[in-house]
């Protein structure tokens, strides 16, 4: 009998935005749907999305992904114009949407997202709402990653010997 190959939990990852994670606090997250055309998904899948400078807007009750780039592949995007940088609707519950806005609308909170990533057949957005570090949580975050690091470096060296 052939066995499925299993994925790994690092293979559905499309594109991660590192610098949320850096220059904000993560106080909820979300997991939302995308809409997207299909040569989307076929870029996608191509690993050819970034969400650098993106954001959410909740407007009319529906939200919206803004700035996300995906580039378009010259193979599937032949007899179409693709708009690399469109607006995406977000697929979210009304109560989530709600309690989005409500949170967005309280001083120095946002909603950003934080990856794309496949879930089955379906590409699916983990998206926050943030509060922005000041520069000493900055700093902190730095110095955590350098020991983390420096941490791994030490015990490597010691299992070898």
């Amino acid at each position: 009998m052939a066995t499925k190959k299993s994925k790994g939990p690092g293979n559905n990852v499309i594109a991660l935005n590192k610098k949320a994670r850096f220059e904000y606090h993560i106080d909820e997250v979300f997991e939302a749907g995308l809409v997207l055309a299909g040569w989307e998904v076929k870029s996608m899948r191509a690993g050819k999305a970034q969400l650098t400078d993106t954001y959410i807007l909740i407007k009319n009750g529906e939200a919206w992904l803004l700035g996300s780039h995906i580039i378009p592949l010259n193979t599937a995007s032949t007899h179409e114009v693709a708009d690399p940088t469109r607006t995406r609707k977000l697929l979210l519950h009304r109560k989530e949407i709600a309690r989005i806005f409500s949170r967005t609308q309280d001083k120095g909170h946002t909603c950003v997202p934080l990856k794309l990533y496949w879930k089955g057949n379906r590409v699916k957005c983990e998206l926050a709402v943030v509060t922005g570090k000041k520069l000493h949580d900055k700093r902190a975050t730095e110095k955590d990653r350098d020991w983390q690091r420096q941490k791994g470096r030490i015990m490597r060296e010691n299992a070898k010997a």
